[in-house]
């Protein structure tokens, strides 16, 4: 690591391309492709190990500091296309996307929940969050590392915070409108469901009930006719 304060890795260059990169994948050594605007295009390489801790710490918004072996230039990225193996989990390859630190790029900032609702603790409601993630346009070292949603404000069922309620950022824009739900509470439908069950119990009883007085009515008709 170059420093404290950013995410960094150094790849080296790769001679291996084509179906020939499972023997690479087999040397621990992960495939990866770096480009972006105004920069050559290059064919990288990385320790599986190290290169899946960056990807796990960087997600699609934290800018990483990445060097080619022999090169003192450093540049920032950020990862975009990652690809793992569909049944065991290992790391296929990663795209590392050059960007000019002048220019505002766009990412998806995980959301994350502060605090408690009273509606959740108290009335025993449902939290409904409909996006995990939200596009934010940032200069890529303005980029959030998550955006942060106070749902103490949600006393009542119905309650909600949307994108508008957020403050307002001047080093990152949210991509969506005003209007957007981030979070809101539901009323439990416990009760609905047990009513459901209970009118299916009663109807199930009634016919049993028809079935006996049915049974009955039979029974006399035998009896009268012997």
């Amino acid at each position: 690591m170059v420093t404290k304060e950013r995410l960094n890795i150094t790849l080296s260059e790769r001679q291996i391309v084509g179906k020939k990169v499972r023997a690479l994948r087999r040397e621990g050594f992960v495939p990866v492709h770096y480009y972006g605007r105004g920069v050559e295009s290059l064919l990288l390489q990385a320790a599986g190990s190290t290169l899946r801790k960056v990807v796990s710490e960087a997600g699609a918004n934290i800018p990483v500091e990445v060097v080619v072996e022999g090169s003192e230039k450093r540049d920032i990225c950020f990862v975009r296309e990652v690809q793992w193996h569909p049944v065991n989990g290992s790391l296929l390859h990663v795209d590392f996307m050059h960007v000019d630190l002048t220019e505002r790029v766009t990412a998806e900032v995980p959301v994350v929940l502060e605090g408690q609702s009273e509606a959740v603790r108290e009335l025993g409601g449902v939290l409904i969050q409909p996006f995990q993630t939200l596009p934010v346009e940032a200069l890529p070292l303005d980029m959030p590392k998550d955006v942060v949603v106070d749902i103490t404000s949600l006393l009542m069922f119905g309650d909600a915070v949307r994108v508008g309620d957020i403050a307002l950022h001047a080093d990152f824009t949210i991509l969506r409108d005003d209007d957007d739900l981030l979070v809101t509470v539901q009323e439990p439908r416990v009760e609905e469901e047990e009513t459901v069950v209970d009118e299916e119990l009663e109807g199930e009883e009634l016919a049993e009930g028809e079935e006996g007085v049915e049974g009955e009515e039979a029974d006399d008709q035998q009896s009268d006719e012997g």
